[in-house]
């Protein structure tokens, strides 16, 4: 399995990397290196997040990474991160 980012999940993650490291660049650090964590796992275990609870009957997974949630979809041998959300955020209906 390999890990891609549609342009605007790659956009959202970006966007959210550098509003952490504007106010604490090592927590940015941080971050980055726990995201990468999580997705390799997806390599392995691609059905290993858990179904989107606002969702359940649509084909999108999401694993956390404290505090934002990654969206993604199995199509094939890829996994899709398909958006990135603020917890806080209430995540509308994913459009791949």
């Amino acid at each position: 399995m390999k890990i891609r980012f549609t342009p605007s999940a790659r956009t959202q993650f970006l966007s959210a990397l550098s509003y952490i490291r504007r106010d604490n660049p090592q927590a940015a650090l941080n971050f980055r290196e726990r995201t990468e964590t999580v997705l390799r796992r997806l390599e392995q275990f691609p059905n290993s997040g858990r179904v989107v609870p606002e969702f359940p009957d649509l084909p999108y997974r999401e694993v956390v990474v404290t505090p934002y949630r990654f969206f993604y979809r199995v199509k094939g041998e890829i996994v899709w991160i398909i958006a990135v959300w603020h917890g806080a955020q209430l995540p509308e209906e994913p459009v791949s």
